[in-house]
């Protein structure tokens, strides 16, 4: 299956940044992670959806991780909690100091057992998705970058096998560990991904904003930003590096200076044919590569830089979370 034409079909809009963003592909139901500190559903069916907080003590910052186990909503927030939501009640089940500093993301092993976080603190962390007991923490990843500025743990990344777990920090060093004893088995570096100030040396960015293993766990497509010549804007190419997960060679690399800014999501299709990418600057974008030449297969953007996406199964419609605004996307396919 290749997509032929994606169709922005629905804006709605809000005063407030969508950082992170769940879809059930069995019914129209979307959630939300918000900058207002709020989880919410959208009953996506409706043409002017309204938001349905959930309820609860909540968290106390920006809800930049989310993820679905079931009928279970598990979040992570800048202020270091993991919380536990039922979805059909929209209430609080569970709250953990999870991270002493801002949980970036927050993923689902394979077979639903796990809820996997990694934070500022660098430190990923493995919990029981039922009972939000602690199953293991690690790190490979340096707290300060080689110039002496706080380093951050972005992304984190399980093989569909449930054999590997990834993680990906600000100076773009790679650790790949054993999803069952934790023990690390090889890692890979992308430092086209790291820019820092070398005149003023006030700080740095870029880093690695996304990971994800291919349907078949064989590569590891690696997501962020190339060289940025303004240290204070995202005024970089969008870069893409896939890499064979058995060798840690490098079999891709991609840079596009037409949709500028960080990848700060990557889905593979399910044959492993192409490749989506989303993310932006001050605006979004929407690129499909093909995963083996690594052409453009398409490209859209949008107002408001794109933090997630989740999709259908068959990827015929596709949810952005972005500044001030959720968007669904439709894929035709040829």
């Amino acid at each position: 299956m290749t997509p032929k034409q994606l169709k922005r079909t629905n804006d709605w809009n809000c005063s407030d940044i969508v950082f992170s963003i769940e879809h059930d592909p069995e019914s129209s139901q979307v959630w939300i992670g918000s900058s207002d500190f709020g989880v919410y559903e959208l009953e996506v069916a409706k043409e002017k959806p309204e938001r349905l907080a959930f309820e609860g003590d909540g968290h106390t910052s920006y809800v930049t991780g989310m993820v679905r186990v079931g009928r279970t909503l598990v979040t992570g927030s800048y202020d270091g909690a993991l919380i536990w939501w039922d979805v059909d009640s929209r209430k609080q089940v569970r709250r953990i100091a999870a991270h002493d500093r801002w949980i970036r993301q927050v993923i689902a092993s394979p077979n639903s057992s796990h809820i996997i976080s990694v934070a500022d603190d660098m430190q990923c962390k493995v919990w029981n998705a039922a009972t939000g007991e602690s199953v293991a923490a690690f790190s490979d990843h340096q707290p300060m970058t080689p110039h002496h500025f706080p380093s951050m743990l972005y992304v984190v990344a399980a093989s569909p096998d449930g054999q590997l777990l990834a993680t990906g920090d600000r100076v773009g060093h790679v650790a790949i560990r054993d999803a069952k004893t934790f023990e690390k088995v090889s890692e890979l570096e992308t430092p086209v991904m790291y820019t820092w100030d070398p005149t003023a040396r006030r700080h740095s960015i870029g880093g690695i904003r996304s990971l994800a293993f291919s349907p078949n766990s064989a590569q590891l497509a690696v997501g962020g930003i190339g060289k940025i010549g303004n240290i204070d804007h995202l005024q970089g190419p969008a870069r893409l590096e896939v890499f064979d997960v058995a060798t840690c060679n490098r079999i891709l690399e991609l840079e596009d200076n037409n949709k500028k800014g960080l990848i700060e999501q990557i889905v593979w299709s399910p044959d492993q044919s192409w490749i989506l990418t989303a993310g932006g600057d001050n605006d979004g974008f929407l690129t499909i590569y093909n995963a083996k030449s690594g052409e453009l297969i398409h490209q859209d953007g949008q107002s408001g830089h794109i933090h997630g996406l989740a999709h259908d199964k068959d990827f015929t419609n596709i949810y952005v979370a972005s500044h001030e605004r959720v968007t669904r996307w439709t894929m035709s396919q040829a």
